[in-house]
């Protein structure tokens, strides 16, 4: 039945129909409908509805409309002290905002109208900085915001005739002029990822080009799992457009950057895994065909199932309430499950088109091939003298001292897992920028001249129902709390009052975050202590602290469905296609054990040599769900040329062989993927070279480690036990069958 498919895929008519097919469909898909990148959205929403800090925010949109919006904060700074010429600069800006307003434009504090004196007011105590918020409409876009930015540059820079924007924030002799503030921070971010998309791109289709040719030394051989992918990104790109377009998904540029590198690393893995079958087989077979059919009937099925699982686990990010986890799933898996589609069907085709040639210098040949090309040359046939490979080498290994191999693999995976809950985990936004990206400069310089807490407010909304209280002294005595602005009264019910607590802290770090649910209590207790009752539903907290605290919140909670629903997918999984809940469990076990220990190793490289103080929070879940699924694709590969062999021979030199038969293009596969993950950690973005990194190093773990020393070796351990419940008949060892 599966040669019959290969057949009506790769036969020698159909090849071409089936090439013809998929250039017809990306054609099409690619005329009529958009780029996924056409419909990206830079400003999806990450919280629920009903999460406090959204609730909190419509609220203060609502009933404090002076209040809402996304501020900008324009920095003014000299080091050297601000002179009258720097105010009478602030002043003339102000005065052409006011008379010309930006798009969306919000409440802007009129300094061009005040005397020089007051003015000074607004400056730091040590005068060197004066901040000025400009405020935008809540719901602005942020190529809107980037406009306005660009527009506010422009203004100053013909009003100084100067560039203030590329003076050094430490120059003294210079005005240097930044935005910041949660516009600022908006606009950057998503200039960072619009950047790194096409040298992305650039950068990983070079590097498996590069590492293809290393390997396999062959030209048209490298360029074939590059067409495959091309093709495959060829109709994702516009299916996941059109269902962006009809509102059915959300995707954003951290999505497209991340997809384009799964589909560049997984997608070769999957063209590697059959090209090597047939590799194998044109040494056996003469006839191109029928080799390529029982490549296909050899593949397919490891092939499938490893694409299968990669998908439903990336499914499972559907089960998430973090919007950035959610948006990742269709995308994802809609681009492993087309790859693997392609590999299956257009790879086949390309090389039945293609034939031997596909791996030209170095053509494979069967035995009485390579006779007749000697005699044809007039030259004696030298049998190649067969060299113990690698594969085998390890695989020997394996069988002959299994405990050694298994206690020494866990010893050195389970020392480096243990580094792993040492990590610390961070929800700062502005730690996974560069240091000198704008507002994040414009941040520092906030935080030494004034209190950073300034960068981004807290807003506490309470209902009083009129009831006597001291709210501000008691928002005021929480830790971190630097002072709380005058409280401000809603003009559509006067018992509805809006307190600004400013901390003395970055108000993005962990350690403001966990002031959130402390102002909470604090407000609640004012208004317990006033008579209230009921008081959960009078107190409201808003701001990007406030959204952060909700992030973190939502977050731990996808871990603790998200994670074991994986788990749970793959084990079903692994059970119908081994029918062993021995081997499902061992193969489920190795591959947590080199997470965990990637995370440790990780945390290491980054924390010692790259001086990283914590972790984006996002990176255990992301690194999870890519290392579980990919690192099982290994697995399921190797042990699937395990089962196949022992039918005919015994367990051990079934292992042995299954190790060297798949060693070489696990490894390759591997080495690949780690490579294109790796990539990541290229770009200026902390939270992609951190996910880049351990993601890689997860990968090379399963490669080197789990895949051709540890799943064996617990294979040979447990010998028959391995296929538990299945009863299965093993051929019996002989000496002349293994030799170690």
């Amino acid at each position: 039945m599966i040669e019959k498919l290969a057949g009506i895929i790769a036969g020698p008519r159909t090849r071409w129909v089936t090439l013809a097919a998929w250039i017809i469909i990306a054609a099409l898909l690619s005329v009529f409908l958009p780029a996924v990148g056409e419909k990206e959205q830079s400003n999806a929403p990450n919280l629920e509805a009903d999460s406090p800090s959204v609730v909190a925010d419509q609220l203060i949109k609502e009933k404090f409309p002076s209040s809402s919006g996304i501020p900008a904060l324009v920095v003014w700074h000299r080091e050297s002290g601000l002179t009258e010429e720097d105010y009478v600069l602030i002043q003339k800006t102000t005065q052409t905002i006011v008379e010309a307003p930006l798009k969306e434009q919000g409440d802007v504090v009129p300094l061009h109208q005040m005397p020089l004196p007051a003015l000074k007011d607004f400056a730091s105590d040590d005068g060197t900085t004066l901040v000025q918020p400009i405020s935008f409409g809540e719901q602005t876009e942020t190529e809107v915001l980037k406009e306005n930015m660009d527009a506010i540059q422009v203004v100053i820079e013909q009003a100084s005739g100067k560039k203030p924007f590329d003076v050094a924030t430490n120059d003294a002799a210079e005005l240097s002029v930044r935005i910041s503030g949660p516009a600022g921070i908006s606009v950057d971010a998503t200039s960072l990822f619009k950047g790194a998309d096409v040298s992305l791109l650039i950068a990983t289709v070079l590097i498996v080009l590069v590492l293809l040719l290393l390997i396999y030394r062959s030209p048209i051989l490298a360029i074939i799992p590059l067409v495959g992918v091309g093709f495959a990104y060829a109709v994702t790109s516009p299916l996941l457009g059109w269902m962006a377009g009809e509102g059915w998904i959300t995707v954003d540029a951290q999505a497209i950057s991340i997809m384009t590198v799964l589909l560049f690393g997984a997608g070769t893995d999957y063209c590697l895994f059959f090209i090597s079958h047939f590799r194998q087989e044109l040494t056996r077979e003469s006839d191109k065909m029928k080799a390529l059919r029982r490549s296909f009937k050899d593949a397919s099925g490891a092939i499938a199932m490893s694409g299968f699982t990669v998908v439903l686990s990336l499914l499972a990010l559907l089960a998430a309430k973090y919007g950035a986890y959610d948006r990742f799933a269709v995308p994802f898996s809609l681009s492993i499950l087309i790859m693997g589609i392609a590999s299956l069907t257009l790879v086949p085709a390309l090389l039945a088109i293609i034939g031997r040639a596909s791996f030209f210098p170095f053509i494979p040949r069967t035995e009485f091939m390579e006779q007749s090309r000697a005699a044809r040359k007039g030259k004696p046939y030298l049998k190649p003298n067969p060299q113990k490979k690698l594969g085998s080498k390890i695989g020997s290994i394996v069988i002959a001292k299994p405990w050694t191999v298994v206690i020494s693999s866990v010893l050195v995976l389970g020392i480096l897992a243990s580094f792993s809950s040492q990590i610390k985990y961070t929800y700062d936004l502005l730690s996974s920028f560069p240091e000198d990206m704008p507002s994040r400069e414009g941040f520092e310089v906030i935080s030494r001249t004034f209190t950073p807490g300034d960068l981004a407010p807290i807003t506490v909304v309470v209902q009083t129902e009129g009831a006597a209280q001291d709210l501000d002294t008691s928002l005021a005595g929480v830790p971190l709390v630097d002072h709380v602005q005058e409280p401000k009264q809603s003009t559509d019910d006067p018992n509805l009052m809006s307190y600004s607590v400013i901390l003395n802290i970055n108000p993005y770090s962990q350690e403001a975050m966990d002031t959130i649910p402390k102002l909470h209590a604090a407000a609640e207790a004012s208004l317990t202590g006033a008579g209230l009752t009921d008081v959960e539903q009078k107190v409201w907290v808003g701001g990007q602290t406030a959204t952060q605290y909700d992030s973190k919140v939502l977050t731990d909670r996808d871990n603790r469905v998200i994670i074991p629903l994986v788990i749970g997918l793959i084990m079903v999984l692994l059970l119908a296609y081994l029918r062993s809940v021995t081997a499902m469990l061992y193969l489920i076990g190795t591959v947590l054990l080199s997470y965990a220990a990637a995370l440790g190793l990780g945390w290491i490289i980054l924390h010692e040599f790259m001086g990283v103080e914590a972790i984006q929070g996002a990176i255990p879940l992301y690194s999870f769900v890519f290392l579980i699924a990919l690192g099982e694709d290994y697995n399921i590969f190797m042990i699937s040329s395990i089962w196949n062999k022992r039918k005919t021979m015994p367990l051990k030199q079934a292992i042995k062989e299954g190790v060297s038969e798949t060693g070489g293009v696990i490894t390759s596969a591997g080495l690949i993927l780690a490579a294109t993950f790796a990539v990541l950690a290229s770009l200026p973005i902390q939270v992609l070279v951190q996910f880049g990194l351990i993601t890689a190093i997860g990968v090379l773990m399963d490669t080197f480690i789990v895949r051709p020393f540890l799943v064996p070796a617990i294979t040979t351990l447990l010998g028959k036990h391995a296929f538990w419940p299945s009863k299965v008949e093993l051929v019996k060892d002989s000496k002349q069958n293994v030799k170690a």
